[in-house]
């Protein structure tokens, strides 16, 4: 594994004396990067100015990087654990036509800089409470699997975790030889692997099974997966099945959590004569934000009226579950598929989540 790197950019004492990042915009310098796999690269990052990042384990950030002239705003897991706080590792997968990943991938190297802005996300073990774990992951879903790995393994003597990764290969294992030491020094961590090819290179080393999850080797794998709270993430296709399994075989659904970020590029820069669909004179309502306005159609969402104005808004999952796109309803009323990340209070300030909010009547909105 060929590891670029940078010496440190300030001195132990300013890491011990830095300020904390809790949320909002931070400007980070790369550090190192290395491949994982032959397509998975992982960023170590710090602050360009000494800063102590402080974050939940299983949440995400979101880079800002312009990309042919375009403000693009993508979302990724931090991999590494809030226990370690100097830096921050993001690890990335090339995606085929992935316009963001790639070009970090190619682009973002040691020395560059990068802004960010998070962290958010309830996929997390500060908000979801459990005395039992299940990691279920495939592919790049690991990230947040290993962040509370670390995270649990470092803080918790004995935390009782089952981890279960489904990759293609054993060549596509992210994070192998981590888990593995971590495997190693945690009588009370379990690893195991289900593998498409390849099984008999694992030889004895791990549990380790061929072939795709199905019921027979979860029980094999895991047979007290029952008594555990389940943490699923992964392609959306492997969580659909997941979950369709657990519900087959009579799992109590109230003990499973899925992740539902990612998939597509948010960009700040659009034309605002972007066709977002017919508006008729039954069905228009005008969108006011700020001094700008726009005539929306009731079977829009309010992020698609924010995106063709151009205007910043992260959307990580686009589906009601990450929160990112949370903004204040002024003026107006307004119908929401989700409220998932809300609390109480903001709701009756009327806070919403924009992906998941379609006009009742002409809407102010404040981002």
């Amino acid at each position: 594994m060929t590891t670029d790197t940078i010496s440190k950019p300030y001195s132990d004492e300013l890491q011990l004396t830095s300020p904390s990042w809790q949320h909002g915009d931070v400007e980070l310098l790369c550090v190192e990067k290395w491949h994982e796999t032959h397509d998975v690269i992982s960023f170590r990052f710090q602050g360009a100015q000494p800063v102590k990042f402080q974050f939940k384990p299983g949440q995400f950030l979101t880079f800002k990087t312009e990309i042919d002239g375009q403000l693009t705003y993508r979302s990724y897991t931090i991999s590494s654990s809030p226990s370690r706080p100097y830096s921050i590792v993001v690890t990335i997968k090339r995606i085929e036509g992935g316009v963001v990943s790639n070009h970090l991938a190619d682009s973002l190297n040691v020395g560059d800089t990068i802004t960010a802005t998070g962290p958010d996300g309830v996929f997390n073990l500060v908000d979801i409470k459990a005395d039992k774990f299940l990691f279920l992951s495939a592919g790049s879903g690991i990230t947040p699997m290993y962040s509370m790995s670390r995270w649990l393994t470092d803080t918790q003597v004995g935390a009782d975790i089952a981890f279960l990764h489904c990759a293609k290969s054993p060549e596509d294992l992210i994070f192998k030889s981590d888990l593995e030491r971590i495997n190693h020094n945690n009588p009370a961590f379990k690893l195991s692997l289900i593998l498409e090819s390849g099984v008999e290179q694992i030889g004895n080393r791990l549990a380790c099974e061929s072939g795709r999850i199905n019921a027979d080797n979860l029980k094999s794998l895991v047979e007290d997966f029952h008594q555990r709270t389940i943490f699923v993430c992964g392609p959306e296709p492997f969580m659909k099945g997941v979950k369709s399994l657990l519900e087959e075989i009579g799992f109590d659904m109230s003990m499973y959590h899925q992740e539902s970020f990612g998939g597509v590029a948010v960009t700040s820069e659009m034309d605002n004569g972007t066709d977002l669909g017919a508006v008729t004179e039954q069905t228009a309502f005008m969108l006011s934000i700020g001094e700008r306005r726009r005539s929306m159609s009731q079977d829009q969402s309010l992020l698609e009226g924010i995106e063709a104005e151009g205007l910043p808004i992260i959307a990580a999952c686009r589906s009601g579950v990450c929160g990112a796109c949370k903004c204040q309803v002024l003026e107006g009323e307004t119908e929401s598929s989700s409220q998932m990340t809300l609390t109480a209070d903001e709701i009756a300030q009327g806070y919403v989540l924009a992906c998941s909010t379609k006009m009742k009547s002409d809407i102010s909105l404040a981002l």
